[in-house]
């Protein structure tokens, strides 16, 4: 009798997630959107603003963005994060201030069809590409049919402005505490996709916006060290799902930056 061999896991598809961070009464809050029931990957699912990268993020214009030196290995993940923050929740970090009208007049721009460098150049504004800090890079589990490589971004939200929801892929838009936030998915009116709620546990013991961007700024050093050779990108935390005598298991691996290391995999979800 023959036996079927095992399928290669399906590549994953380079993508960019940022979070915003203000300072609230509360202390530290962060700003999520919740995707649109009817989507294929996380329906309904509280997340950062993000998606794929697109071929317009790679080009080679992006480096004059740059203030000065060379640009990062992760630019075009930089320009991602920005442009899909702007398209679902209307807000973009920029290097000098940015009124509300010239905000408004960027996203109908973008929204009719013009590229997100044309948009900024007819606006005359430049994106605070060099104020991010990479806090993660995730990359979603072997097993699942679709599948994202992330890089996790950090960027204190520009002042003056105020979300607006795209009402496409997002039907809502919020600040919160990443406290707040994992006791409404325990309570079970959330709902978080696993990297999500790893991420929110990792900032829910920061205080404010300062040390949240210092641990962001201390994992960026860490995984400069241990960057994939050859692309200049941190290494991915890849979970795994791992049979334990407790039962099945989604593993990290230790030293990442996040705790636990491992999660029952039936309180895990991964879209």
């Amino acid at each position: 009798m023959s036996e079927t061999a095992p399928q290669s896991p399906v590549a994953p598809h380079p993508a960019a997630t940022l979070i915003l961070l203000r300072d609230g009464a509360d202390g530290l809050e962060l700003l999520v959107i919740e995707r649109h029931a009817g989507l294929r990957f996380a329906p309904g699912a509280t997340v950062f603003p993000g998606g794929r990268l697109e071929a317009a993020d790679h080009h080679p214009l992006w480096r004059a963005c740059w203030p000065k030196g060379e640009p990062p290995a992760d630019l075009a993940h930089r320009v991602a994060a920005l442009r899909e923050c702007v398209e679902e929740c209307g807000m973009l970090p920029t290097r000098d201030p940015l009124s509300s009208s010239a905000l408004a007049d960027l996203r109908r721009g973008m929204a009719a069809g013009e590229g997100f460098a044309a948009a900024l150049a007819r606006v005359g504004v430049a994106p605070a590409l060099d104020r991010m800090a990479v806090l993660a890079r995730w990359m979603t589990p072997e097993m699942l049919p679709r599948r994202f490589d992330t890089l996790f971004f950090l960027a204190p939200a520009p002042e003056g402005q105020e979300p607006v929801c795209d009402g496409g892929e997002a039907v809502g838009v919020l600040w919160a505490s990443p406290r707040r936030l994992l006791a409404e998915e325990e309570a079970g009116r959330r709902r978080l996709v696993f990297a999500t709620r790893m991420t929110l546990l990792r900032l829910a013991g920061c205080a404010d916006t300062t040390a949240a961007m210092a641990s962001g700024a201390m994992a960026s050093g860490a995984l400069a060290s241990a960057a994939v050779s050859g692309q200049g990108l941190p290494a991915p935390i890849l979970p795994r799902l791992v049979e334990t005598a407790a039962g099945p298991v989604f593993r990290i691996p230790a030293g990442c930056g996040f705790l636990p290391l491992e999660t029952s995999a039936q309180t895990v979800r991964l879209g």
